[in-house]
């Protein structure tokens, strides 16, 4: 959660050049992002991986008109409708694209090169066939901010009650580099040009949220000195991670919802 996932840039950018408000150019190289080189492999009508620019104009050729993305995790099918090959390999990596018109969904696979700090990150994007069929548990706008609020007050209460913030030098130095992320955060651009101010607001809030439940995670033990108190922050928080990845994905799917209403 605590960063973009490479679905949602998918999906934003993807969306964007669907929309004609950016060039295919330039909706590859903000999908690519930090990475060396995308690829996609599988498309119909290729026999080898394709870049990204390619890629997008084949797939708006073969009916797509618009992408969003699944989030799943473990018990958790978010934003996948089958079939159970497809939701295999998404819930893998915990992200896809499903392209909406076309039947297709895309699912990343990343591979790494290099020493720290200086890793070659080339991702590959395997094209399948998905069903056509309404997204499992995706929120509306509306129900994820609402459900946001709620979520960061809990994450809020239990960091407090169990002293995550005041455990020593580890909790200190975590809380410090949430508080850098957020402040990197402030200000960027977190969706493609098109999307409506409500769903950069409920983005923005969900990863604030995703932060404050990773850093519980990450953090130890924090105040938390028995294994029971331990067990029972995860089961705390594991509903707020839910609610966070509900929605990152309402939000990335916001503009196909809305075209899907007019």
């Amino acid at each position: 959660m605590l960063s973009e996932p490479r679905a949602g840039r998918l999906a934003a950018w993807g969306n964007a050049l669907i929309a004609h408000m950016v060039s295919p150019d330039d909706a590859a190289v903000a999908i690519v992002g930090g990475d060396a080189v995308h690829r996609v492999e599988g498309l119909p009508g290729e026999d080898a991986p394709v870049g990204l620019t390619l890629a997008l104009g084949r797939l708006r050729a073969l009916g797509a008109s618009g992408l969003r993305i699944a989030l799943p995790a473990p018990g958790h099918p978010l934003g996948l409708s089958g079939p159970p090959e497809f939701n295999a390999r998404a819930l893998e990596v915990e992200e896809a694209v499903i392209c909406e018109g076309a039947a297709l969904g895309l699912v990343p696979e990343v591979h790494e090169a290099g020493p720290e700090g200086d890793v070659h990150v080339e991702v590959v994007w395997h094209c399948l066939p998905v069903r056509e069929a309404p997204p499992a548990d995706v929120p509306s706008l509306g129900e994820a901010e609402r459900e946001l609020a709620e979520a960061l007050r809990d994450a809020t209460d239990v960091l407090t009650r169990l002293d995550v913030a005041g455990s020593g030098p580890v909790a200190e130095a975590a809380v410090a580099a949430y508080r850098a992320r957020a402040e990197r955060s402030s200000g960027r651009e977190v969706l493609a040009p098109g999307y409506p101010p409500r769903a950069v607001r409920v983005l923005e809030l969900a990863q604030r949220v995703g932060m404050l439940v990773s850093l519980a995670s990450e953090n130890g033990h924090g105040g938390a000195v028995s294994a029971s108190e331990m067990v029972a922050r995860g089961e705390a928080l594991r509903p707020v991670e839910r609610v966070a990845r509900r929605a990152q994905v309402a939000a990335y799917n916001s503009v196909v919802v809305e075209r899907g209403m007019r």
